[in-house]
């Protein structure tokens, strides 16, 4: 019997296929002691096995590039944390064997985690796989992993790990379904790396039994269980629509009478500069420089490994525009020479401009590298702060870009509720401002955007969060100023509509998601756009936005 089920749509496309479930195993090892001679051997078995799963990581890492390879890279390092090894280490000397003591020691450090509100939910998602790896190793068994299977089929699972997600291989894994996750976990930003339709936050996604038929729609956000021919008819015409559509949209990013929006590409380093290019991106929208600094979390890189990075993505977009965020370290992207390992609730704490305010040499070196990589390139390079909170955070980044001789636009991310309320104030002090929307609405709402049981509160749908677009963007036309969006929700073609008629001067996205946001956005008129930005405001959940939205747009 043909049924629907609903979870949260985080890539586009569908995908009609059997159900194929995600290996798992019991990778808990038994406790049992072992003489006091043994210890050293177990030491150094817990050794090769921790080294061995970081250089895999690292090599999965390598291989996949892009945003995968710095996921990949933070977790070889969570490997090969000293604290962690040390807690092996005097585990096995009072009698655990290699395998338990690895088992138990990413236990504690889990609880910690756990314990701390959970706003690192989504690192300890990546230790646990960790952890996994190492045992799976110490007891000679296989990793679970990725079925095999000669014919193509949907992915399902818990949860994914960024490892078996990176290296995900298209011709074979139509798309995906997870029952934990949200639209911003890493997860969902791989698969729309990868190009693979993906519903997450689907509840029961692990009750759907092995080789049923389901159709996965990753922008609705629907599953069909046992569609019909006639399902399966409509939506094969749809996503032939849908593809039609994007190979006759190209050139600049417009609405239908001519309004310009510049659709822009998010990027983590230059291994994302071809796929970016490929879309058509007009420029970079965010280019998360974080990335460059997990390469080695106890150190900063040089002045001159910045330069050449810097300069390799701005290289390839001549004439275009390129807006840096610098270095957003804290919460979930810690770094042990300039993050504390102790606070309380990180996400809420010293993180983004207000850690490198706190470290003004990393700042000062990021700027000078930026400042000599522009030198002699007729690229528009713009640099933004990550967490602005106030005219007096604006204010002090502004300060330090021209201290730095940057020649470039200054401008501020608004991620935080304080610096969309009052944006003007904020306005004073830099020339443009960027909706990060993925860490505005979990500050808005108090929903961390890794947990998957608060989903419904990441939604960009959210009418309170498109409040706060509307309120960003209206001050920056007061001040004439432009204001970007940045984060997940221009991704969502419909969405980028709305914020077009919100009055988003850009939208930026991950590349595969420029197609479809240019074929959506050439359908319509900005009266169009600004009606169903109006309709959308006006609803009182996030679904009855998407449906007033849609209403419009549709012409009922």
């Amino acid at each position: 019997m043909e049924t629907t089920l609903r979870g949260v749509g985080v890539s586009h496309g569908v995908a009609i296929g059997e159900v194929r479930h995600m290996g798992t195993a019991v990778l808990e090892p038994p406790a049992r002691q072992i003489p006091a001679e043994e210890a050293e051997r177990e030491q150094g078995r817990a050794r090769q096995a921790v080294e061995a799963v970081a250089a895999d990581l690292m090599a999965r890492g390598n291989l996949a590039g892009g945003e995968a390879q710095a996921v990949l890279e933070a977790q070889a390092l969570m490997a090969q944390d000293p604290e962690l090894i040390a807690d092996v280490d005097r585990r096995i000397a009072v009698g655990s064997t290699a395998e338990r003591a690895v088992y138990d020691a990413f236990a504690a450090y889990r609880d910690l985690l756990a314990g701390a509100g959970e706003y690192l939910a989504g690192r300890v998602a990546d230790l646990d796989d960790v952890r996994n790896r190492i045992v799976a190793r110490l007891l000679g068994v296989p990793m679970p992993g990725v079925p095999d299977s000669d014919e193509p089929y949907v992915l399902v699972a818990r949860d994914l790990a960024p490892a078996d997600t990176a290296l995900l291989d298209p011709t074979l894994v139509l798309g995906f379904v997870t029952e934990e996750g949200g639209p911003t976990s890493h997860s969902a930003i791989l698969a729309r790396a990868l190009g693979v339709p993906a519903v997450v936050a689907l509840p029961g996604a692990v009750e759907l039994a092995e080789g049923t038929v389901i159709a996965v729609d990753g922008s609705t956000g629907e599953i069909f269980v046992n569609p019909g021919e006639e399902k399966k008819a409509q939506l094969e015409a749809s996503a032939a629509e849908r593809k039609a559509a994007l190979a006759s949209a190209t050139g600049p990013g417009a609405t239908s009478d001519g309004h310009k929006v510049p659709l822009l590409a998010n990027i983590g380093g230059p291994a994302d500069v071809a796929a970016a290019l490929a879309a058509g991106a007009e420029g970079v929208g965010l280019f998360r420089t974080e990335f460059l600094f997990l390469d080695d979390s106890k150190s900063a890189p040089s002045e001159e490994k910045q330069v050449e990075t810097y300069r390799q993505v701005l290289e390839a977009f001549p004439e275009g525009r390129v807006v840096v965020r610098v270095l957003d370290a804290g919460a979930d992207k810690p770094l042990d020479f300039l993050t504390p390992a102790d606070e309380p609730n990180p996400a809420l704490g010293v993180r983004g401009l207000r850690t490198l305010l706190e470290h003004p040499e990393v700042l000062r070196t990021q700027l000078s590298a930026l400042a000599k990589a522009a030198e002699g390139l007729p690229v528009y390079l713009e640099v933004m702060a990550p967490m602005v909170a106030d005219r007096t955070d604006a204010k002090a980044f502004a300060d330090a870009c021209r201290a730095a001789g940057l020649r470039a636009k200054f401008g501020a991310m608004v991620e935080i509720p304080s610096a969309a309320l009052r944006a003007r104030s904020v306005l004073q002090e830099v020339e443009f401002l960027s909706l990060g929307t993925n860490d505005l609405a979990q500050y808005t709402f108090a929903a961390d955007r890794q947990v998957g049981a608060v989903s419904r509160l990441q939604d960009p749908w959210q009418p309170a969060l498109l409040d706060l677009v509307a309120i960003a963007a209206e001050a920056a036309r007061a001040e004439g100023k432009s204001c970007g969006v940045c984060g997940e929700a221009a991704s969502d073609p419909m969405l980028a509509c709305v914020l077009t008629g919100l009055g988003a001067t850009s939208l930026s996205m991950g590349a595969a998601s420029l197609p479809y946001v240019r074929a959506t956005l050439a359908k319509y008129t900005l009266a169009q756009c600004e009606r169903a930005a109006a309709a959308a405001r006006a609803a009182d959940s996030a679904d009855e936005a998407r449906a007033a939205a849609q209403a419009v747009l549709s012409g009922e």
